[in-house]
């Protein structure tokens, strides 16, 4: 599949989202920037969809910011949701993963605003509780809604099944070259080379059996995305 077809279904996945948490009850609101810390992860899609429509804008601030974002402390995972999928069907257990508490606030924000609000990736869209963070020091997600969330994971990796999934400063740091997103746009972007992991296709959508009728609505709005 193409790039631009790709781009296309991302953006049909992101609509389909944000339709979704409209209809929840949230606390999150302009300003509320507790969760936007360097724990964030995305796939190589999402990163070149920000990194190709910053330097369309010519906004190099932003950037620049990236770039010089490589020292922070950050969460870099050991495997994708895929991946992890994989090994809960096959019995095994997974790597454990570093503890992302106690991370800095994430490099792009200013004056407690996302720059690239609208283009944020999914990891940021999914960070969503029902009251204050900065109140209680914690999000609360209800059950369903985290199996929801899990499911928007692994469609957006499956759509990238032939990129990569990592921390969002590695990501943008890798996408900002020309020669990585040329190479992306080929198939043939190193992943260990970016400190990247490589994403894997859908095989087994992890929805626990009590989520799987209230679920079907959405996943029938996944399997109805045209390009």
């Amino acid at each position: 599949m193409d790039i631009t077809s790709k781009l296309k279904i991302l953006d049909q996945i992101y609509s389909i989202y944000d339709n979704f948490v409209d209809s929840l009850d949230l606390a999150c609101k302009k300003y509320c920037d507790h969760c936007c810390t360097s724990g964030v992860t995305l796939t190589t899609l999402e990163g070149y969809k920000i990194i190709d429509r910053l330097t369309s804008d010519t906004n190099t601030d932003v950037i620049q910011n990236i770039q010089s974002a490589s020292q922070i402390k950050r969460l870099r995972p050991q495997i994708t949701t895929n991946r992890l999928a994989q090994l809960c069907a096959q019995g095994v257990d997974p790597p454990e993963e570093a503890d992302n508490l106690d991370l800095p606030a994430c490099p792009l924000l200013s004056d407690h605003k996302c720059p690239i609000f609208e283009l944020r990736p999914y990891g940021c869209r999914c960070l969503v509780s029902r009251h204050n963070c900065a109140e209680k020091g914690y999000a609360e997600i209800d059950d369903f809604v985290l199996s929801v969330n899990t499911v928007f994971l692994q469609t957006i990796e499956h759509i990238d099944a032939d990129g990569c999934s990592g921390n969002l400063v590695d990501i943008l740091q890798a996408m900002s070259v020309d020669k990585n997103r040329k190479a992306y746009c080929s198939s043939a972007l190193h992943c260990s080379a970016n400190k990247l992991i490589p994403n894997q296709p859908l095989e087994v959508l992890m929805i626990p059996p009590e989520h799987r009728t209230k679920m079907e609505p959405v996943l029938q709005e996944l399997r109805e995305i045209k390009v």
